[in-house]
């Protein structure tokens, strides 16, 4: 897709660009918790709920990738596939129960499984290394790179960044096709999806694992950049984040959710130097935002977008 390839050549662009090796980590913090957001996102605009406790799947991840190197269970390379795969195989059972629940008790027991695994991680010091965390043990070399590379502000805001692109493209690419068309019905109304013969229950718990293995991808970019992983990861108030995240962007498109995060991070940095209860403006901001465009960033560029067609 020509867009694809042009978001990859513009990360390349940012990346020659930009000077500095702080504000490459800045970005490439964003461009994580831009994938992080994608994962809530997705689960908010197919499903139509909304998960106060994501951040377990963030946070497993990098806890099972740690592990996993750590115990020499598995590799590096495999640690990561099965981290990922493994956290959405466990959503996707969570999720025939999850689903069936509606509205805010699906947040409220989705936090409440979040709650538990962030004080499961605190108190299992032989394991995780309790409230501490723990270092990743990350081999030298990483599918053939050597780490020391990789790990540079350049290539690790282009891997990040790649690995944003590709999601979002492969989930455009699902969507378009009859599991977003059917999905998307069972959203608007489960009741007329199961009359015209809709099974509602596998779909929806589907999306909830897909949602999971997204957001279990941030997690593991999130132990390789800081090689560091801490209980603090799995708490509610991550979730917190990135859901703010998908209101500034906005759900309705793939891309608004990512958007979000980047401008999160931005007004963050900027507000920071300037105020140190910034998270109060950014609340006023985030207030205005839901009052005067429900639907978020990306659903204002689209009405302007159309109002100008239209002109």
């Amino acid at each position: 897709m020509s867009w694809t390839l042009l978001a990859l050549l513009a990360g390349g662009l940012v990346s020659a660009l930009t000077g500095s090796d702080t504000v490459l980590s800045l970005l490439t913090q964003a461009v994580i918790y831009a994938v992080f957001a994608l994962g809530v996102g997705l689960l908010l605009r197919q499903n139509g709920l909304v998960s106060f406790g994501h951040a377990a799947f963030f946070g497993c991840a990098g806890y099972s990738v740690a592990v996993l190197i750590e115990t020499g269970v598995a590799g590096a390379e495999s640690a990561i596939v099965l981290s990922i795969l493994g956290i959405s195989a466990v959503a996707f059972v969570l999720g025939l129960v999850f689903v069936r629940v509606p509205g805010i008790a699906f947040g409220m027991l989705t936090l409440a499984v979040g709650q538990m695994l962030f004080l499961t991680a605190s108190r299992s010091r032989g394991l995780t290394g309790g409230a501490d965390g723990m270092n990743i043990a990350w081999p030298d070399r990483l599918w053939g790179v050597e780490l020391s590379r990789l790990l540079e502000p350049h290539a690790m805001f282009l891997v990040c960044w790649s690995a944003l692109v590709f999601t979002v493209a492969l989930l455009s690419l699902l969507l378009a096709g009859r599991f977003g068309a059917i999905t998307e019905a069972i959203r608007d109304n489960e009741e007329r999806a199961r009359f015209i013969g809709i099974r509602t229950l596998v779909p929806r718990a589907a999306v909830f694992a897909l949602s999971a293995g997204v957001t279990a991808l941030a997690g593991v970019l999130a132990a390789l950049n800081t090689g560091f992983v801490s209980p603090e990861s799995l708490h509610w108030s991550v979730s917190g984040v990135a859901l703010m995240m998908v209101v500034v962007g906005g759900s309705g498109t793939l891309w608004g959710p990512p958007l979000g995060a980047v401008v999160y991070f931005l007004v963050k940095d900027v507000l920071g130097d300037y105020a140190s209860h910034w998270m109060a403006i950014f609340g006023i901001a985030l207030i205005v935002t839901i009052v005067f465009s429900p639907r978020g960033l990306a659903g204002l560029f689209l009405r302007r977008t159309a109002a100008r067609e239209f002109s």
